[in-house]
């Protein structure tokens, strides 16, 4: 449906997307995850229109929209801060763009009672925005964006100005809607666990350009390259010595991969106090003990200064602080990074 075209953008000498290429396909859920300040929010708005871009292209259905004015090009967009007009009631804040479209007052009315039973807030066409809660508000700008039925449905950190729990229940009700619309849909955001939750592909963002695009799971468990990993929280990141004819030396051992690499990612889950069929295990000292209910978090020394972090079921017995204790590794989670 969207194809984005090594688009960049400079602002003041100073580049903001490098060259940014992406395929979205109908129906789908893309995700651009990353930091602030690597260039997610200033490509959804160049795909919108609020923004232009340097060079590149951008295609709708094979078509150029580049020139296409923001009215016209049928998107919807929907922004951290909601951006509902407070001197109007919840049904004139979702008219408005219908009145825009010069929509007649009848389907107006059946739009408005159709997204707001959509987003669960039938019955309240005629409350004030300001008797709303931070979730009800959130739903309300969803309505807004879905009235119209717009193409492409874009989220410019929606969840970002709610709590924890309710940003959780949210992102859930969110992608059951735009999946039970079949729409297609970029959702920007710099939290993780969202982007895991609603995305079918995340685009994961660094400094103007895309590190790695693949599906959620891939991403967690594959992270392409040292900066995914690191974005992604991983800690357990050990530099390569040597490569040499498919296998790969560090200070914890050798190891077999696929070509070549500097570094190396550990899952945590792959760690273990356990010995491991096929595993290679290494002497360490605990430097640190983190009781977590029915976990406890461990960070581990070699005598070569690598420190990994691993968690022990406390079912177990669990390492004291300065024991000296084996630590096994699945060579199945052994993830080769590109720098």
């Amino acid at each position: 449906m969207l194809s984005i075209q090594n688009i960049q953008r400079t602002f003041d000498g100073t580049p903001v997307l490098r060259g940014i290429d992406l395929e979205v396909g109908s129906g789908e859920i893309v995700c651009l995850l990353g930091p602030s300040g690597c260039g997610k929010t200033t490509l959804l708005r160049i795909i919108a229109g609020l923004e232009t871009h340097d060079t590149g292209t951008l295609l709708w259905k094979g078509e150029a929209i580049d020139s296409v004015p923001v009215h016209r090009r049928g998107f919807g967009l929907m922004f951290q801060d909601f951006a509902l007009f407070p001197h109007m009631n919840v049904a004139a804040n979702i008219q408005f763009g219908l009145e825009m479209q010069r929509i007649s007052s009848s389907e107006q009315r059946r739009r408005v009672e159709e997204v707001l039973k959509l987003v669960n807030l039938e019955g309240f066409e005629d409350r004030d925005i300001s008797q709303l809660s931070g979730g009800e508000k959130q739903r309300v700008a969803l309505a807004r964006s879905l009235a119209p039925n717009p193409q492409l449905l874009m989220l410019d950190e929606p969840m970002g100005s709610l709590d924890a729990a309710l940003r959780d229940e949210l992102v859930s009700e969110l992608h059951q809607i735009i999946k039970s619309l079949g729409l297609t849909a970029i959702y920007v955001t710099h939290d993780q666990k969202e982007a895991f939750a609603i995305a079918d592909r995340i685009a994961v963002m660094n400094a103007g350009r895309i590190e790695q695009v693949d599906r959620p799971q891939q991403v967690y468990q594959h992270p392409a390259t040292g900066f995914v990993a690191r974005f992604l929280g991983f800690q357990n990141i050990i530099p390569v010595t040597e490569n040499r004819d498919g296998r790969v030396r560090t200070e914890l051992g050798e190891f077999t991969i696929s070509g070549t690499s500097k570094s190396l990612l550990i899952h945590p889950a792959c760690l273990s106090l356990q010995p491991s069929p096929n595993g290679i295990h290494f002497p360490a000292t605990v430097i640190d003990v983190v009781f977590q209910g029915e976990l406890s978090h461990l960070r581990v020394q070699h005598a070569s200064g690598i420190k990994l972090s691993l968690a022990v079921q406390n079912i177990q017995a669990v390492p004291h602080l300065n024991d000296d204790i084996q630590v096994w590794i699945d060579p199945a989670g052994i993830v080769p990074l590109r720098e």
